[in-house]
């Protein structure tokens, strides 16, 4: 970047109202990281494109459950069962972003089903564990700004700060195509969440990874707020434990033309590419499966990783003008950590994957919602 316009940068940063620098310092705002990653923009040094010889998955790469009524099965539901009953397992969800999916309002207090949003159907099945297993598995939300104060107010005092609490996600500012601080329309910054993959930053500066590991915590299960397929399941959990590597990510057989995040062989690792960073000479089409966006953590491994994240950059439409922003994802952590890749139902009773990403969707999802919801729990009490 021009020196002139990094000196712009700078001093537009410097010179926000005192309101706008104290909330992005709430949540952790680097400024000379902004700065960076324009420069680097500028230089044409940020590639969204992963470099490296791409493959699909081996067959050995894909872990299935076992079958139902099978001594494997029997085995990996009583070993998470015992997790479950020592307290050793929480259940993160990721409830941040910028509230605009669903005209604005906060998807946690959107009602899932009548009389029942997403976010008391998760404290319902916190619930329907804690009586089942008779310990409490902590709940904790990932919020951003444009969420934290709707959710906050919602759980009242039943947020107690470790068995159900919430964290915040970073805060950034958008910048324009030629490295400016891009504003909205009012004059003021235009601010946004840079992505889930905030997640082990966020977590650890809670001070929430550091007291659960004290106590004796193991299994971190991450997965987004409007899955409600995505729970804490003694299965999965005894499964977990018993690959021995220090994540489990969730995947499904695509339908259709289902497109995301797809494992794949980098460099003869596997990892989980989303399909924007693949370059156009590999296919993702012929990789049938796809990542759900949920993870199990080893918590002491989480609380460990340390690496140099890969910021993307984002074309966003605000109003009617082009902004960029910098965003990471928490699937960049199968780039550092030995990961099985666990192939989950999408349909039935063990359905682990049920995103909703509009109103519209909700319509279409309530009556395979409500099999979960009564299949886990939610609606019980």
């Amino acid at each position: 970047m021009h020196v002139d316009g990094e000196s712009n940068l700078r001093q537009a940063l410097s010179s926000l109202p005192g309101d706008t620098r104290a909330l992005l310092e709430e949540h952790r705002f680097d400024a000379e990281l902004l700065i960076d990653l324009v420069r680097r923009m500028k230089r044409g040094e940020l590639s969204n494109h992963v470099g490296g010889s791409i493959e699909p998955p081996s067959d050995s790469d894909l872990v299935d459950l076992p079958a139902a009524g099978s001594s494997a099965y029997a085995h990996f539901v009583t070993k998470g069962e015992a997790a479950l009953a020592s307290g050793q397992c929480a259940l993160v969800v990721l409830a941040g972003g910028m509230a605009t999916r669903m005209g604005g309002v906060v998807k946690a207090l959107v009602e899932a089903l009548p009389g029942r949003s997403f976010l008391d159907l998760r404290l319902a099945e916190q619930r329907h564990l804690t009586q089942r297993y008779g310990a409490v598995p902590p709940l904790w939300l990932m919020t951003s700004d444009a969420t934290k104060g709707g959710i906050e107010a919602a759980l009242g005092t039943r947020r107690d700060g470790y068995h159900i609490a919430t964290f915040t996600q970073g805060l950034s500012a958008r910048v324009t195509a030629e490295g400016e601080l891009f504003r909205e329309e009012d004059g003021s910054a235009s601010l946004h969440a840079p992505g889930h993959g905030d997640l082990p930053d966020a977590l650890r500066a809670s001070g929430l990874l550091e007291r659960f590991i004290d106590q004796g915590g193991r299994y971190l299960l991450v997965t987004n707020l409007d899955n409600l397929g995505g729970g804490l399941d003694p299965l999965l959990i005894g499964l977990h434990f018993e690959q021995g590597r220090p994540v489990t990510c969730e995947v499904v057989d695509k339908l259709g033309s289902d497109r995301g995040g797809i494992p794949v062989r980098l460099d003869g690792r596997p990892v989980i590419l989303e399909e924007f960073r693949i370059p156009g000479s590999f296919d993702p089409g012929v990789v049938r499966v796809f990542n759900v966006n949920s993870f199990a953590f080893d918590a002491k491994a989480l609380e460990s990783l340390a690496f140099d994240w890969t910021y993307f950059k984002v074309e966003k439409t605000v109003g009617q003008r082009k902004a960029v922003q910098f965003e990471r994802l928490i699937n960049e952590v199968t780039f550092h950590l030995d990961t099985t890749y666990l192939r989950v139902p999408r349909q039935g009773e063990g359905a682990r994957f049920l995103p909703v990403k509009d109103h519209a969707e909700l319509e279409e999802r309530r009556p395979e919602i409500s099999l979960i919801a009564r299949a886990r729990g939610m609606l019980a009490g």
